[in-house]
């Protein structure tokens, strides 16, 4: 989540609780094959129709917020692994293709960091079996990727990651390079957008769930596969901390997204349950998830979503 303002009060930390952006955007995926697509959330958490997409049809891309109010989708698989990128406006319009800067990958994942910024991380060049990877790539404030960063942390692929603590973000859960090794560890990301080392993970150990941040400096992360798909979730603390599972709302599924709206809730959307699914899960200032909305747009899986405005 981007944080353009701050609102009166403090959290336990003594710290001033931030708030962030109203909208959202959920984009590409995998249909047959894959799309361009994408589908707005309003600032009280509704999916929209699709809007036809712009840029190169692609699966499994990372998305997060940069510059305070917009976005960036970028990497993927399309017949072959790609590291262009797209921007987001923030009015929510999608940009033609950028040529990519770093390693061409898919399955990673990425976070806003430093109030604007942001870092794409893991993923696999699958050549011809998986093979994770821990690198990482900052996004600066305008939205221009940067050169591969040496990664820190346990190679993987399908993670989650979200905001936290109004400045930095974490990485948590993924598989690596063995199919059903899930793991739960995660890796925070300080506020100048370094990773740090693996930290013992808790809660059950998953693959290609989704995360995004709420309540201003906190974060959750939920659904995924174990391999069959599950609908737990897990808080993240303003500090950075994972909790313990929390029985699940809704219905189970991976390879789905998450992303914040309203400034301080967040939304999970789509996946596959195992077949593509286009319900989505409101999740409130609370961190508390609700049961399953009819879905809007098309169903899909391995798509990406960010917030911006």
């Amino acid at each position: 989540m981007s944080f353009g303002y701050q609102v009166l009060g403090f959290g336990g930390s003594g710290t001033a609780a931030s708030t962030g952006n109203d909208n959202g955007i959920f984009g590409f995926g995998y249909l047959s094959g894959p799309v361009a697509m994408t589908n707005l959330i309003s600032n009280v958490g509704v999916a929209s129709t699709d809007v036809t997409g712009v840029g190169t049809a692609r699966y499994a891309p990372a998305a997060c917020e940069y510059g305070g109010d917009k976005g960036i989708f970028a990497y993927g698989e399309t017949d072959v692994k790609v590291s262009m990128s797209n921007l987001v406006s923030n009015t929510g319009v999608v940009a033609s293709d950028v040529t990519g800067v770093g390693t061409a990958r898919y399955k990673l994942k990425a976070c806003a960091y430093g109030e604007d910024k942001g870092i794409f991380a893991y993923g696999s060049i699958s050549v011809p079996s998986p093979v994770s990877l821990s690198m990482s790539n900052l996004v600066s404030n305008v939205g221009v990727i940067g050169t591969d960063v040496s990664g820190v942390g346990t190679d993987r692929y399908a993670p989650a990651s979200c905001e936290y603590g109004g400045d930095k973000g974490i990485f948590a859960y993924g598989n690596d390079q063995s199919p059903n090794n899930m793991l739960n560890l995660s890796n925070l990301v300080s506020n100048v957008g370094v990773i740090g080392t693996d930290v013992t993970g808790v809660g059950t150990a998953r693959s290609a769930p989704a995360a995004c941040a709420y309540g201003g400096d906190k974060g959750i992360v939920g659904y995924g596969s174990n391999p069959s798909p599950l609908n737990m979730s897990n808080l993240v603390s303003n500090v950075g901390v994972v909790g313990t599972d929390v029985s699940g709302v809704g219905t189970a599924k991976r390879q789905l997204a998450a992303c914040e709206y309203g400034g301080d809730k967040g939304i999970f959307g789509y996946g596959s349950a195992p077949s593509p699914v286009n319900n989505t899960n409101l999740v409130t200032n609370v961190g508390v998830v609700g049961t399953d909305v009819t879905g809007v747009g098309t169903g899909r899986d391995e798509l990406a979503a960010c917030s911006y405005n």
